[in-house]
């Protein structure tokens, strides 16, 4: 595992966002270095997916910066976020696949969406990265026919095919049974290692972070308020990483 040492890439500076009256985010301060893993833990509904969304420009505060690549999302210009955007990678919670369109064309998408290549480098493209994550052969399978944990690593596969330097994961082991769940935390703890991309990993299992993350943050009531290496974070003494850590959502 890395150690966390190097550049920030992502970087939160004091964070508010609400809608209509509930309030998701309240000075969310948080920073993400290049090359790391960041598991984002915490209860649900406080936030966590709504912090990942700021991260791709795809919610702006109410106040407050976010800064990605020293890009301030609030002032980008919409083509600059688009650029910006064509380095990133999202990993949906429920792998948000198409079912009409087969496995290789749904992770042929991004290519057709933001490139201009033909479509034989495109299939050589797509069959690579079903291969990096242990589906070679499935090209032609449609969505329906696939396991939970197969619907997983196509997303996962559609999320790496643009060659991605910062990759978004959403919950990745929602509706999974134990041991295809773990299978996903190897990859993408592999996948992260092998390329060297930065990772931010929204997780509530222990499970998850354990063999993901390089750093965690325990974020509650819209703000961070623990962070540690994964074994800081289960060993802590914190009233609340305790009460957090003692609910059976693992």
């Amino acid at each position: 595992m890395k150690d966390g040492g190097g550049q920030s890439i992502i970087r939160f500076e004091e964070v508010s966002k609400a809608f209509g009256p509930k309030v998701v985010l309240r000075g969310m301060s948080l920073e993400v270095k290049r090359g790391e893993t960041l598991a984002i833990m915490g209860p649900s509904g406080i936030g966590k997916s709504v912090t990942l969304r700021h991260a791709v420009g795809l919610v702006q505060p109410d106040s407050g910066r976010v800064i990605v690549d020293d890009h301030d999302l609030s002032t980008i210009s919409r083509e600059d976020l688009r650029e910006l955007r064509k380095r990133m990678g999202y990993l949906f919670q429920e792998g948000a696949l198409i079912n009409w369109l087969s496995v290789g064309e749904n992770v042929a998408l991004p290519l057709r969406e933001n490139t201009d290549l033909a479509d034989e480098v495109i299939r050589e493209k797509v069959e690579e990265k079903l291969a990096l994550v242990q589906l070679r052969g499935t090209y032609d399978l449609m969505p329906p026919e696939l396991s939970g944990g197969m619907r997983k690593r196509v997303g996962l596969a559609r999320a790496l095919v643009t060659d991605p330097e910062i990759v978004f994961y959403d919950e990745p082991n929602t509706g999974l049974d134990p041991e295809i769940s773990m299978s996903i935390n190897h990859l993408i703890r592999d996948l992260a290692e092998r390329l060297q991309i930065t990772s931010i990993v929204v997780t509530h299992l222990v499970s998850c972070i354990l063999v993901v993350a390089d750093r965690v943050v325990l974020v509650d009531q819209g703000r961070v308020f623990a962070e540690g290496t994964p074994d800081e974070f289960i060993r802590s003494q914190d009233e609340r990483v305790v009460r957090f850590l003692a609910k059976p959502y693992d």
